[in-house]
Parts: C-alpha cells; sequence; structure tokens
C-alpha cells in the first residue's frame, strides 16, 4: 500500500519537483498546500501519512502549523524541509513535535528514507538536522522556572530568538544596533542560567513565551 504524503509549500516549482522525486516510488502525493490554512484543511481531509513542510507558507510561520497539523490529523508525521540551516528552526520543530528536518539540499534517497523513518515512528535520521540537535537538548538541563525578570527589550529579544532570527534582523526589527542587541541577549541568558541561542529559543517555546 502506498505512503500518502502532502506537500506545503509556497513554491510551486518546490512541489512539483517533491511531485517528480516520489514518482516511481511507493509514495503517493495526496495534495498540496501554499498556505498554513491550505495546509490544515487538505490534512484534515486526506488524513495523509506524513507531511513534507516548509520553514515558510507565503508570509505565514511554517513551524507554527504543526501543532495544527497533529490536531487535524492527529497520527499524520511531520518532516520539514527547509532552506534554512538554522539551529533555531531545528529547536522550533523538535518542541513543536516534528519527526525530522532536512535541508532541502539532500538527494532523493535521502529524502525518501527520512519520510519512511518518520511514518515508522523512528528516531530523526543521521542525515537529518534534528537528531543532533534533539540530541544536544537532552543532554544540557533546560531551566524549568519561567519566572525570570527579564527586561521588556529582552523579552522581546528572546522572542526574536525563537522566531529565528539573526541579530542583524532583530536590531533591524527593534530598531536598534547589533551591538545593543548583543548585550540583551547575554543579559538573558545570564539571567536564565541558559548556555546558548538554541536552548533560549527551546525554553521560550516550553514557557509559552514565544
Amino acid at each position: 500500500m502506498a505512503i500518502t504524503v502532502l506537500i506545503a509549500d509556497d513554491h510551486e516549482v518546490i512541489r512539483r519537483g517533491v511531485e517528480v522525486l516520489l514518482e516511481s516510488s511507493h509514495f503517493r502525493v495526496v495534495a498540496s498546500a501554499a498556505t498554513v490554512a491550505q495546509l490544515v484543511r487538505l490534512a484534515r481531509k486526506h488524513k495523509p501519512d506524513v507531511v513534507l513542510l516548509d520553514v515558510r507558507l507565503s508570509d505565514e510561520d511554517g513551524l507554527d502549523a504543526i501543532r495544527r497539523v497533529r490536531s487535524a490529523a492527529t497520527k499524520t508525521r511531520i518532516v520539514v524541509f527547509s532552506a534554512f540551516d538554522n539551529p533555531t528552526y531545528v529547536a522550533r520543530a523538535v518542541a513543536a513535535g516534528a519527526n525530522d528536518y532536512l535541508l532541502k539540499t539532500v538527494d532523493r534517497d535521502t529524502l525518501l528514507a527520512a519520510l519512511d523513518n518518520a511514518v515508522a515512528d523512528g528516531p530523526p535520521t543521521r542525515t537529518g538536522m534534528l537528531r543532533s540537535v534533539a540530541a544536544s537538548m537532552t543532554k544540557r538541563d533546560v531551566p524549568g522556572d519561567a519566572n525570570v525578570p527579564l527586561t521588556p527589550r529582552e523579552l522581546q529579544t528572546l522572542r526574536l530568538i525563537a522566531m529565528g532570527l539573526s541579530n542583524r534582523e532583530i536590531a533591524d526589527t527593534m530598531g536598534i544596533s547589533v551591538e545593543t542587541v548583543k548585550e540583551h541577549v547575554q543579559n538573558m541568558l545570564r539571567k536564565t542560567s541558559l548556555h546558548d541561542r538554541t536552548q533560549a529559543a527551546v525554553w521560550a517555546l516550553r514557557n509559552g513565551l514565544a
């Protein structure tokens, strides 16, 4: 029996390219989506075995859609398929419950193996980014107390880090210098006893701060 796949990507070329890659395999594409609304609706309708999900869907955050997809189709597995080699995005994918995180540079065999593995509820593949970040998260003790006296600017910086923004992008968003952003980051890490940006993103997500 074919394994059903729903492709969620806002670029038609990518969607069609993945469909071609999956041709002549044991996977069957049942639908494709370009927006979060389409993704959730089609996931609820088709209940696919696995969703291949881009980080960005038009102007929307694809990672935020993971929990909505799981609610709409509880048995559906999620493989994030991204152009972004960003540990914070991977951390957010882990926190949301994604099964794997692949870069769009992977070859066909790697993609098929990752989809198979996700459907089988296997651990993240060695070629995916999710395994190393997930392992790193389990090795380090992430503080559980969200009652940390962060300033409004430090909290805003934390939320933007959890969105995957770089220091330059945070500076542009907040209208401050990169040096000031670095100061906010260091103060936030010190106050929370966190070690790095990836851990900060996970902590923010677990405590409902992002």
